[in-house]
């Protein structure tokens, strides 16, 4: 088991795992609609699934343009009153497809916001593509379209993800199970 920064950290999903689902999910997504494909990264966690995901896009032939946006729940105490833009796109997305790629999908709110965001600003189309799909935790009645792994409902850091912005560098899906 891996220590990181004083922490056990038991890898969920590997890099290796993680980098042949990108590629099979890549060509899943070439399967769909992929002209004039633009595809949107939700900060931060995304980042790195994004950029893996995007090289894996090339490889199979698609070359879309790529943008980012950062979107955050808010409210008072526990309960999420909606979902916040705190850095826009600058494309207009207008009667182009769109994929959204984000690393978890939980609730729902974040992805149903941002999808009927496109939809509003005139997509064509918008798909979603996530890392992880943690049912258990959803809130909203939503699916991605293209689902990396199904999420046990732990924790994970890594790949992106982090937890007091620490971790986010591992190459690798993993569950914090305490100190080393």
């Amino acid at each position: 088991m891996p220590v990181v920064r004083g922490k056990n950290i038991e890898p969920l999903f590997t890099a290796e795992q993680i980098r042949q689902r990108n590629l099979e999910l890549a060509q899943d997504i070439m399967k769909g609609p992929c002209d004039d494909l633009l595809v949107i990264s939700v900060l931060k966690g995304s980042f790195i699934f994004a950029a893996d995901l995007i090289r894996a896009l090339h490889d199979v032939g698609l070359a879309p343009e790529v943008e980012f946006i950062t979107l955050s729940s808010y409210g008072t105490g526990t309960v999420s009153q909606g979902v916040k833009i705190i850095k826009d796109i600058d494309s207009d997305v207008k009667g182009r497809n769109v994929l959204l790629i984000d690393d978890i999908l939980e609730s729902g709110r974040t992805l149903l916001f941002a999808k009927e965001l496109m939809f509003e600003r005139g997509a064509a189309s918008v798909t979603i593509a996530v890392l992880l799909d943690k049912k258990v935790k959803r809130k909203e009645v939503f699916e991605a379209d293209y689902v990396g792994f199904e999420c046990p409902d732990y924790f994970v850091v890594g790949y992106g993800m982090d937890v007091a912005y620490a971790f986010r560098e591992l190459p690798f899906v993993g569950v914090v199970t305490g100190d080393a």
